[in-house]
């Protein structure tokens, strides 16, 4: 997937960017997990060939000439900082779509056309990844592209229990908080239930303009008019339910999942969270 690094809750498919496809076609296991789904991940299979164990000297797996579209494309792309974000065996790994050279008038526009990937091992499992990428290529309208990757396999002594701790590491991957978002949701809220308390007061204070009117008037008057506002709901509100062990247990999960919830929340604001 590919987004701006400025916000990373906006993310595209790899291929939305006129990228190469390598030379394989299908992958040997692929299937997409629940997290995944809830997240808005839609893989991409790169078509790059990795073979376990086995490194692969710099190698072009595509050639394409940029059109004037896809361009345009890049630009867009490179000026709004656009990283991508590819999985190797379920561990993630970023990279950036390209870089703005700037000591030329009017700028120039470079991209990263080549992949170096450094996998760490042990016994017969990937512990470790690490992108690199290079072949700064100035664009243009024509140009004729080489797309290359290369593969590099060391030795490591991180366990695969562990392998997943570094990302774990706030100097590797930061959280970062987005308060202006958490700043408009909760004016949301707070502008909601205003207007829902306007509402509720105009219509209450309806209604007891209408009673006092009423206890001003005979008894038996009053009993042959027909009830209306809050009066229709009058029987409802002291009503024991029908089932009050059942009512009691839903109530009491609820507490406790908005409990959690409200707690979870505020320890993530705070910074407790993936800190160790």
């Amino acid at each position: 997937q590919v987004g701006p690094y400025s916000n990373r809750q906006e993310t595209y498919t790899y291929f939305s960017l006129p990228f190469c496809r390598g030379p394989k076609e299908s992958i040997g296991h692929y299937h997409e997990t629940m997290g995944e789904s809830l997240l808005g991940i839609e893989l991409d299979f790169s078509g790059l060939d990795i073979k376990f164990r086995t490194n692969t000297k710099k190698t072009v797996y595509c050639k394409k000439k940029l059109t004037a579209d896809e361009y345009q494309t890049f630009v867009y792309a490179i000026k709004n900082s656009y990283f991508y974000q590819m999985y190797l065996d379920d561990m993630p790994i970023w990279g950036m779509v390209g870089e703005v050279d700037d000591t030329k008038t009017p700028p120039t526009y470079k991209l990263y056309t080549h992949k170096q990937l450094d996998i760490g091992y042990a016994d017969k499992q990937v512990v470790d990844v690490n992108l690199t990428s290079g072949g700064h290529v100035e664009i243009h309208p024509g140009v004729e592209l080489e797309f290359t990757y290369e593969v590099k396999w060391v030795q490591s002594s991180i366990k695969f229990a562990d392998r997943f701790d570094k990302y774990l590491d706030p100097s590797f991957f930061q959280h970062r908080i987005h308060w202006f978002s958490i700043f408009n949701s909760f004016m949301m809220v707070v502008f909601l239930v205003g207007l829902v308390w306007m509402i509720l007061v105009r219509t209450l204070r309806k209604d007891y303009a209408r009673y006092q009117k009423e206890d001003s008037i005979d008894d038996l008057d009053a009993d042959l008019g027909d009830e209306y506002g809050w009066k229709q709901v009058h029987g409802d509100v002291f009503r024991a339910p029908s089932m009050p062990l059942l009512f009691a247990s839903c109530i009491g999960a609820g507490y406790h999942v908005f409990t959690v919830a409200v707690i979870t929340i505020v320890l993530a604001i705070v910074g407790e969270f993936y800190t160790e």
